[in-house]
């Protein structure tokens, strides 16, 4: 299928394809008159790589799983636990926000807030 008709189907733009081309997203071939020829599983993939990135996934996390996801005898177990791995990296970043969280509002209403907390003047 053509670029245009990928993109229709996909609901995103030509541009975009192009993009996930150059970083190796989806892999179209070139006809003899030069346009992109892509196969027809590249629809349900395009609208994988929405959803994951929907759900906190990086492009380079899409890419990496999406070879992982292919060869995994069971795609709906290796899913999930790349979906428990990205649980597990939110847990730790919230617990490293409210850190920081913390001692920002330990700082607000000091005399100097770029000073620690308990710092003398």
């Amino acid at each position: 299928m053509r670029i245009g008709e990928l993109a229709a189907q996909a609901g995103m733009t030509k541009d975009t394809i192009r993009f996930y081309e150059k970083i190796g997203l989806v892999t179209g071939r070139r006809l003899a008159n030069g346009y992109r020829d892509f196969p027809l599983e590249t629809v349900p993939w395009l609208h994988y790589v929405r959803t994951a990135q929907t759900l906190g996934f990086s492009l380079a996390e899409i890419a990496r799983h999406g070879e992982e996801l292919r060869d995994a005898p069971d795609a709906a177990e290796a899913l999930s636990a790349l979906l428990k791995e990205k649980i597990q990296v939110i847990d730790a970043r919230m617990v490293e926000l409210a850190a920081l969280r913390a001692e920002l509002d330990a700082r607000v209403g000091t005399g100097c807030p770029l000073r620690a907390a308990g710092q003398a003047d």
